[in-house]
């Protein structure tokens, strides 16, 4: 065992304790990797050895430590690389870290029954097209021929999931820094069903990420949005964006098409996190040019207003649907 997946879990979520919790996870290994909002990769090859324990019993002291220094409880996934990682990640629960065996048979036998779905990076377009076929199980996906699934969802696709899907894990914890993205978090006062005033949070996000962004002259080009409900779970959604931008109506739309591909039904929301990630350097990036003069009166509209909210404050200056 070797790589750790591990997802924090405070009973009041809070993003900005992750950077703390991340140097935790430091003192034990150098090559942790950041999965905002609320989890870490940690590479323990080298910390092993040093300490003399194995990843199991090394993941036992972070989760104390974490629950003593922070009041953050966590689960736990182990695997020998970060793929096998995160599912194990699936299957844990607080107290109790979930390991993937090493032995070849034992990561093809503990895959085997899995969904398609539990493989990260598989979205559902591909898993519904799988289904179609019968090919449900990760089992099924690893005995099924190449050709077949690269018949269904191409080439490349179809051989990293085939790799994947037989046990194969050829990931590496990237160490990073939780600063190479922006986040904002809109928690509710109280448990929220209404759709009308998820989408005014969700508003307000963008148009905070678009400045935050515009201030830094950053663009990003993946937004993220994760929906904490009132039992604790929560439900992230990935979209990239078709060019990088920091242009708020950009992220806006973005985050609204994200939100209702959730469908939600009388959902009780306790918070939405928007996470704009991939941040490149304004000056490098570019967008297409329109004929519409409405996208660039909306541009110079947002030059203004970012000189307005520096003097004044980040509310001298808001949508008028945020007025309530």
């Amino acid at each position: 065992m070797t790589v750790l997946c591990v997802r924090f879990q405070p009973a009041s979520p809070d993003e900005a304790a992750l950077p703390g919790l991340l140097e935790l996870l430091e003192e034990f290994t150098p090559v942790v990797e950041a999965l905002p909002p609320d989890g870490a990769l940690a590479d323990l090859r080298g910390a092993e050895r040093y300490f003399g324990r194995s990843a199991v019993e090394l993941a036992a002291v972070i989760r104390v430590r974490a629950l003593a220094l922070y009041g953050v409880d966590c689960v736990i996934g182990a695997g020998p690389g970060p793929m096998l990682a995160r599912v194990a990640l699936r299957d844990a629960r607080p107290g109790v870290t979930r390991a993937v065996p090493e032995d070849p048979d034992g990561i093809a036998e503990f895959l085997a029954d899995r969904p398609v779905t539990a493989l990260p990076g598989v979205g559902t377009a591909t898993a519904r097209t799988l289904y179609d076929y019968g090919l449900d199980t990760l089992g099924r996906v690893a005995a099924a021929p190449l050709a077949t699934l690269q018949r269904l969802i191409g080439a490349k696709a179809a051989r990293d999931l085939h790799e994947k899907a037989g046990g194969v894990d050829r990931g590496r914890v990237v160490p990073n820094a939780v600063s190479r993205s922006l986040a904002t978090e809109r928690p509710f006062t109280r448990d929220e069903l209404s759709p009308e005033r998820h989408r005014r949070a969700l508003l307000s996000a963008a148009e905070e990420l678009g400045s935050r962004l515009r201030a830094l002259d950053k663009v990003c080009g993946t937004l993220t949005l994760t929906v904490r409900y009132a039992d604790r779970t929560s439900t992230t959604r990935t979209r990239t964006l078709k060019e990088p931008t920091a242009h708020s109506a950009a992220l806006t739309r973005t985050a609204y098409d994200m939100y209702e591909t959730l469908g939600l039904q009388r959902a009780r929301v306790r918070a939405l996190v928007l996470r704009a990630e991939s941040l490149a350097p304004a000056e490098q990036s570019s967008y297409q040019l329109t004929f519409d003069p409405v996208d660039e009166k909306a541009r110079r509209i947002e030059e203004v207003t970012d000189r307005v909210r520096a003097k004044f404050g980040p509310r001298a200056v808001m949508p008028g649907a945020m007025v309530a």
